[in-house]
């Protein structure tokens, strides 16, 4: 069991710390009812299904599973929506079905959605024509259009965020168990992108090769993978906004300690990851795996001052599956930092799962002030990490991907070689760049290539 290094643990001791970027809600009246409100409602996953999850990141650590996380960088409300769903589950399906394929290794799918509606922001106020008004963290806080009315923090958007998960995630189950499989056919693919690369044969070929495995393993099993994949789909969202995260943690019957029931998967972002802070206090008391971002900003010679508390308070017992270390350094800077990452892990004597989170650091603005994502960058990253992985007796056990099952351009590059120039045509996102299905299943194929060479 995960112990807190604390005897003073409670549900509540985050408060006595400093909490970062979290939202000036004026009405603190207003937010204790919504948070009191929030905490009698039902939790939104169960304790064994998040038991389950940490079993197989458990196994992924120990190079026996391969994790897939990816979703939105900030869910909207309008975008609950069934069409909008399917299509984020399918891109998450089809490219499982790629890695299974390339790493020879049952896919831990997990999707950034059902709560990812909060984003920390660089600044607490944004200030436009000479007019400050309080920074957009996601629609759970506040609205994104700039006037007052929409930036003031409401905490009854709390209970807002709570139901468009709620109904996200039911929509989500209904779908897996429900044997939405036919995906493993070609005719489903979605694959009139590969005619722009020059790999296109390659492609098809990689396919055709996967629909015919998947069809032989069920001629051998008899069973669907359909079947196969209807418990194995999980979600996770940064647990950002403490208020709403607390309200949704409870005591279960029968099973020790306290579990985070809004998600199966809560992780820490970079900002918020300070060892004496509010969100690692809380995060060390609950039950659930959990995920640290580490970026950039830490310094190689940095980084073992670092880890070394952080692991203390997040991973005391070496629990298989408790803690992953998502990295996003970028492409430029991923060789110098990843490798001391490595060793100040392995000087603790703890296994963690590493997983590479290939979008953040590769984040630029454009001369038109619109920030995008080359999809060579992204790649490059993944391939250098695999590589310093291999080359310092590690493995990567995942990838971590801001995507979107539509097709939006908001990433330049990809088989259909999008420029800058093409980013107004589909730029959706109000926050961060995603990879659009094409460029999320064609980058799926090449990670299956790659990893599936050192296999």
């Amino acid at each position: 069991m995960t112990r807190n290094n604390q005897s003073d643990w409670s549900i509540n001791s985050w408060r006595e710390r400093p909490a970062l970027h979290q939202p000036e809600y004026p009405d603190k009246e207003a937010l204790r009812e919504a948070a009191t409100e929030l905490a009698a409602f039902p939790p939104l996953v169960t304790s064994w299904e998040v038991e389950r999850l940490k079993s197989r990141l458990g196994e992924a650590a120990e190079g026996k599973r391969f994790l897939l996380q990816g979703g939105d960088c900030a869910e909207q409300f309008q975008g609950c929506d069934s069409e909008v769903i399917t299509a984020k589950l399918k891109i998450l399906l089809q490219m499982s079905l790629v890695l299974v394929q390339g790493t020879r290794l049952p896919v831990i799918r997990v999707g950034r959605l059902g709560g990812q509606y909060a984003k920390p922001r660089s600044s607490a106020t944004e200030t436009r024509d000479g007019v400050e008004l309080p920074s957009y963290f996601g629609d759970i806080v506040n609205r994104p259009a700039f006037d007052e009315a929409s930036r003031h923090p409401d905490p009854w958007r709390l209970l807002r965020g709570y139901e468009r998960s709620a109904l996200t995630m039911n929509f989500l189950r209904a779908l897996v168990s429900g044997g939405f499989a036919d995906l493993h056919h070609p005719e489903y693919w979605d694959l009139a992108w590969v005619e722009h690369s020059p790999r296109a044969a390659e492609y098809q070929e990689m396919v055709m090769q996967l629909s015919d495995a998947v069809q032989f393993m069920e001629t051998l099993t008899g069973i669907s993978v359909g079947d196969l994949s209807r418990v194995d789909f999980f979600t996770s969202h940064e647990g950002l906004l403490l208020e709403y995260e607390s309200a949704l943690t409870r005591s279960v019957p029968r099973r020790d300690g306290w579990y985070n029931l809004s998600t199966h998967f809560p992780w820490i972002g970079m900002r918020t990851a300070a060892p004496d802070g509010a969100h690692i206090e809380f995060f060390s008391g609950i039950r659930n795996p959990i995920g640290v971002k580490i970026g950039p900003s830490l310094e190689p010679h940095e980084i073992r001052s670092f880890i070394e508390p952080l692991i203390d308070r997040l991973h005391p017992d070496n629990e298989p599956g408790r803690l992953t270390l998502i990295h996003r350094y970028g492409a430029a800077k991923v060789a110098d930092h990843l490798p001391a990452l490595i060793e100040a892990v392995r000087a603790t004597g703890r296994q963690v799962l590493f997983v590479c989170d290939p979008m953040h650091g590769n984040t630029r603005t454009t001369d038109a002030g619109i920030k995008t994502r080359r999809f060579d960058d992204i790649l490059l990253e993944l391939e250098q990490s695999i590589e310093i992985h291999r080359n310092s007796d590690s493995h990567l056990g995942g990838v971590h991907f801001e995507l979107t099952g539509e097709n939006v351009t908001e990433c330049t590059g990809g088989a259909r070689g999008l420029t800058d120039d093409d980013l107004g045509q589909g730029y959706r996102s109000l926050v961060d760049p995603r990879l659009n299905y094409e460029q999320a299943l064609e980058m799926a194929l090449l990670i299956a290539k790659r990893i599936g060479n050192h296999a």
